[in-house]
């Protein structure tokens, strides 16, 4: 890798000449999954460098937070970084002397942003150190060339590349101008321990902030508001049933596949199981439901389906779950179902305008302070990282027809505003959700990586044995 000023002068960052330099742009849970897979493929020879300019690496936006009440909703066992080795986050977690390392426990968030950073150690340091580096800015945008890519930061420099994967994580909603609404990633004022607060959102960020004020004390109501006013449902024991792909109706309608979904509900139960049965069947198989789905179902899915799914299937640890529910026992914590439509300062607090069940009708409810945690589907037009804006605003990219990622090829490249591949441009994780859905947790951004890996490895594209993700 060479890094070179915006003037032209060289920058000190070498990097010892071998085979593809990668560019990865995002250092969160999906820029170091790819990473590590790129660097252990053996005899490939990656150099890779990562991009990361807001946080520490590996924690992106769902490991950065330092609250120990934050916990992974997936136990340890399913944490791990490769699928082909799945004690590898337990055994990590052995070898540190006061850490919980049962394969059952939720351990918290931070604990797992610490263990994604640890994979990049091996790769910075002794024999293999040149092969990876981590330059602490943000990428603002990129350009193709006969070489390959150039991709400009913030800091007034060039890094060349010969490929270049996004791994820009979840969007996530610019800065309330107002000053009115704390972001659900923000760092939180100081608030009347006394006041209400109202929480925009009823998903696993608004537990987040729920346990967090309770932890810090806080005695006034809490308010929490959503369109449905749908709460993530508990984790208990699941022996998922057996489904084979010949089982499952692909390419039917969203209507016909709830039904389907109820039905496995009721099997499982008649079975002496739970819904958890069902739903871990069906998990694997949501990424070819998702891809069997014309636009307009995928629309309809998003419409009614999805906050369902999600409840069922992004669960609240059985400690979290606990808390919640004793904090609506006592009246603490409340559920509403409405919109959320606008905010306005009022007597040092603010007042929030939610719209009523059925349209017609608004409430205002009155709060100290208002967060907003309506979630991660966001426009990244609107919300996405400075690179993502750029590209889009560019044509480098697009956004797929319903607005929720870019729009990519089923191998993860990335498409131009007329829908042609750019080649050597790919996009994981979260970015790719448009294409994948099921493409936010760990072991299905695992799987996705090292396939990727697999790709793009030259002895692999030497013998022409692409893998299709």
């Amino acid at each position: 890798m060479t890094v070179f000023t915006h003037s032209g002068t060289r920058s000190p960052l070498p990097v010892p000449a071998g085979a593809s330099h990668v560019v990865i742009v995002g250092g969160g849970a999906s820029g170091v999954l790819m990473a590590v897979h790129l660097l252990a493929r053996e005899g490939a020879g990656f150099r890779v460098t990562l991009l990361e300019g807001r946080n520490m690496l590996g924690c992106g936006i769902a490991y950065s937070t330092q609250d120990p009440d934050h916990l992974l909703n997936t136990r340890v066992k399913n944490m791990s970084a490769f699928a082909t080795d799945p004690d590898h986050f337990r055994n990590w977690l052995a070898a540190r002397p006061g850490q919980p390392s049962d394969d059952l426990r939720f351990v918290s968030r931070a604990i797992y942003g610490a263990y994604l950073s640890d994979l990049l150690r091996v790769w910075q340091t002794g024999p293999d150190g040149g092969r990876l580096a981590c330059i602490r800015q943000t990428c603002l945008g990129l350009r193709r060339t006969d070489a390959g890519f150039v991709l400009n930061l913030d800091g007034g420099t060039s890094v060349l590349a010969d490929e270049v994967i996004l791994a820009t994580g979840h969007s996530r909603a610019a800065e309330d101008p107002s000053g009115l609404l704390t972001g659900a990633w923000d760092a939180t004022p100081q608030t009347d321990p006394d006041g209400r607060v109202l929480i925009v959102g009823t998903g696993l960020s608004m537990i987040d902030q729920v346990l967090s004020l309770l932890a810090g004390g806080h005695r006034g109501e809490i308010v929490a508001v959503s369109r449905r006013g749908l709460l993530p449902r508990k984790h208990g024991p699941a022996v998922p049933l057996t489904l084979s792909v010949a089982d499952v109706p692909l390419g039917a309608p969203v209507s016909a596949l709830f039904r389907w979904a109820r039905q496995l509900t009721r099997q499982a139960e008649v079975q002496g199981g739970s819904w958890r049965d069902a739903i871990d069947a069906i998990r694997p198989h949501v990424r070819r439901l998702w891809t069997g789905l014309s636009t307009e179902e995928r629309a309809r899915f998003l419409r009614h389906a999805a906050a369902w799914w999600d409840v069922h299937r992004h669960r609240m640890p059985p400690a979290s779950a606990g808390r919640i529910a004793r904090a609506t026992a006592r009246g603490q914590l409340r559920v509403m179902r409405g919109g959320f439509v606008a905010a306005r300062s009022c007597d040092g607090g603010v007042i929030a305008e939610v719209r009523l069940p059925g349209g017609r009708e608004c409430a205002e409810v009155s709060a100290a302070r208002i967060i907003d945690c309506r979630g991660i589907r966001r426009d990244p037009l609107r919300d996405g990282s400075p690179l993502i804006r750029a590209m889009l605003q560019r044509g480098q990219a697009r956004l797929d027809p319903l607005r929720i990622g870019l729009d990519v090829a089923p191998d993860c490249t990335v498409l131009d505003k007329d829908g042609n591949r750019i080649a050597g441009l790919f996009a994981i994780g979260p970015a790719s959700r448009a294409a994948f859905w099921e493409i936010i947790a760990i072991p299905d951004i695992r799987e996705q990586v090292a396939a990727l890996a697999a790709c793009m490895d030259p002895l692999l594209n030497a013998h022409g044995r692409l893998t299709r993700l």
